[in-house]
This record gives C-alpha cells, structure tokens and sequence, in this order.
C-alpha cells in the first residue's frame, strides 16, 4: 500500500484546453486524491493547460522535442525532470507523442491515459480528439464512453484500468458525443488515480485488479 501522497506529473498537448489537468488539480487540491500535481510538462511554453498550471503554483515546463537532436535526447531531458521532481506517476492529457522506451521502462505501469471511447473500438494511431467520436457516429454504435488504461509502447493498447459507458443517442454529432463524454472522462481519470494513489491497482498481465480497501 503506498504510505504517502504521490507526486504525478501531467504531460500536456501544445494546444488543448486542460480540462483533465484541471480535474486531476482540483481533485488534488480537496483530497480527492491523495496526492498533488508536481509538474506539468508540456511542448510548448504558452498553451492554455500550462497557463492552469502556473494559475495553481505548479511548475510548468516546456520541453520540445523539435529542441533535440534525437528522440534519446528528448527522453533523457524528461526524464530529469520527472526524477527531479521525484514522480510517482505519470498522466498524459491530450499528450501526442508515444513516449520513449526509456521512460516507459522507468515508469513501468506508473503512466496512466485517458481516452474518449471505449477500448478497443476507436482507438490507435490518428484515434484522437473529435476523429473518435466522428468514428462512433459513423459506425452507429448505441453506446461510446472513455477508457483510463495505463501505457506500453503502442497507441492504447495497455492494461485497461477501468471504463464508464454513455449513450449514444440518434439525433448525436461527434461535438455533442464529445461534450456528453468529458466530464465522464473528468471523472474516471480522477477516479483511476484515486484508487492508483490507494494502493488499490494491481497489474496482471492485460489485466487490471482494483483491490477493494480492508475493513
């Protein structure tokens, strides 16, 4: 069982609206969690969810990969700072990039990411923002949802931590799925690290076991 608040580094886009990273702070913030954002690291300096850092006095680093020469070198770079900000675990929120061998090595079933369906329908490589939801639309699926899973070395396809489902109503747009699923996406995330920080999540090989807590 872990014996003390976890420090969780959220690794954010260039451009999206940091409502995860939002969620994930206030959660933190009322003991939801018991633990505290350390670090957000971003792409770049100016995007809106670093601005929500910054707004909550947590450090908000930028570190471009276009900076280095190499990916080992950019890996390497964030690494540092996630040891120097001695992180437990790691969130990706509207995080682009698959992350390096390295740091997937280091933080092994440590790194956890939220997606807007439910895995393995409409998810992999180009599975992202409203391109999932156009997907279900298309497909006609009566139910969508968001998956929290943790992250290997492919597009989502690590040990699923857990689900929550939402209908899928006849007269949807991919805009109106989206906005139904977010906060669910709000909640399972908060939810996932929640019991992650309990001590409570074991891995199984593809599987995931939430113990539940004694007494």
């Amino acid at each position: 069982m872990t014996t003390r608040p976890i420090n969780i580094a959220v690794l954010v886009s260039g451009h999206g609206r940091g409502t995860n990273l939002q969620a994930i702070i206030d959660a933190c913030e009322v003991g939801r969690i018991d633990g505290a954002v350390a670090v957000v690291v971003g792409v770049r300096d100016d995007s809106p969810a670093m601005d929500r850092a910054r707004g909550h006095n947590i450090p908000a680093i930028a570190i471009s990969p276009k900076s280095f020469a190499s990916d080992a070198e950019y890996d390497a770079a964030l690494l540092k700072t996630l040891r120097d900000h001695q992180v437990d675990l790691i969130c990706l929120a509207g995080y682009m990039r698959v992350l390096g061998q390295s740091v997937i090595d280091e933080y092994r079933d440590r790194i956890l990411n939220v997606h807007p369906a439910l895995i393995p329908m409409f998810c992999g490589k180009g599975m992202y923002g409203i391109h999932v939801h156009e997907a279900a639309i298309a497909r006609g699926v009566k139910v969508s949802g968001c998956t929290v899973h943790f992250v290997d070395e492919d597009y989502d396809t690590g040990p699923i931590v857990l689900q929550k489902v939402v209908p899928v109503e006849p007269d949807d747009t991919p805009e109106t799925l989206a906005a139904k699923i977010l906060p669910v996406e709000h909640q399972a995330y908060v939810e996932a690290i929640r019991v992650f920080a309990q001590g409570r999540v074991k891995v199984e090989g593809r599987r995931v076991r939430i113990h539940t807590p004694a007494g």
